[in-house]
């Protein structure tokens, strides 16, 4: 099996124009199925509701967003590599990377979604805003409905291969890796450091992350472990950090240089 990459979805999405809507049958991990379609009529419902754009913790001037949401099941959908947009899906640029790394991310490549639980890069979805620490009234946490229908997903991903984790703190929260798991798991983090002094800037972070994932996708090979993952990103041109294993796995800091 070959490493799975988890990424963080992003707030920016594009919205297509033209399209087939949304078939929940045709994406990837069927099993997420029934519970995909439970936060989407809890959404559907929210967004015909007065008040919507509190709960999705929008501002006065993205109201519009509140009717991609009620026209989520109806609406054009595109490729989820197209969809994503922001920092860190810039950075990677997951259209223009070459042949082989292309297909090297539509096998490697899942992104956690608060809508749709966890989605290959060819999955065809709808633009759409639900941020993952929103509580739907019909349903509740949407993070607490993904918690319990994750795991089997991310296994079936995973198989035997390396998790490399890229999750942002919001959406790990979806799921956790047990015990079991952690001698296959690595979670990168993004340190920059001026004068000794390191720290994690958001904006910087979602970048290098989005560089370091094309770079692994463009070079292809596939580390067993956290630490052949630490010694690959080193060949790649990066300093890399590596952590003491924990229950949960081993955290690797990738330190760069601020500017």
């Amino acid at each position: 099996m070959s490493v799975l990459i988890l990424l963080p979805p992003s707030e920016g999405k594009a919205a297509p124009r033209r399209g087939q809507p949304l078939d929940l049958e045709a994406l990837a991990f069927p099993g997420l199925t029934e519970a995909r379609g439970r936060v989407l009529d809890a959404l559907v419902e929210l967004a015909g509701r007065d008040g919507a754009a509190t709960v999705l913790g929008l501002g006065r001037t993205q109201t519009d967003l509140v009717t991609l949401d009620r026209r989520v099941r109806t609406a054009p959908a595109m490729r989820a590599e197209r969809l994503y947009t922001g920092v860190l899906y810039d950075a990677l640029g997951l259209t223009t990377l070459s042949p082989a790394a292309r297909r090297r991310a539509s096998t490697r490549v899942a992104i956690v979604s608060s809508l749709f639980g966890l989605l290959r890069t060819g999955d065809r979805v709808p633009s759409y805003r639900l941020s993952g620490d929103v509580t739907l009234p019909a349903l509740g946490p949407v993070a607490g409905v993904w918690r319990s229908a994750l795991d089997p997903a991310v296994r079936e991903a995973l198989g035997t291969g390396l998790l490399v984790d890229l999750r942002s703190t919001t959406y790990s929260a979806f799921w956790r890796p047990t015990a079991d798991l952690a001698p296959r798991v690595a979670a990168v983090r993004v340190l920059y450091e001026v004068d000794g002094h390191r720290q994690v800037v958001s904006h910087f972070n979602k970048a290098t992350k989005g560089r370091l994932v094309r770079a692994l996708l463009e070079d292809g090979r596939n580390p067993r472990t956290p630490a052949g993952l630490a010694d690959l990103v080193r060949d790649l041109g990066w300093k890399v950090e590596q952590d003491a294993p924990t229950r949960t796995g081993t955290r690797l800091n990738v330190v760069v240089d601020a500017v």
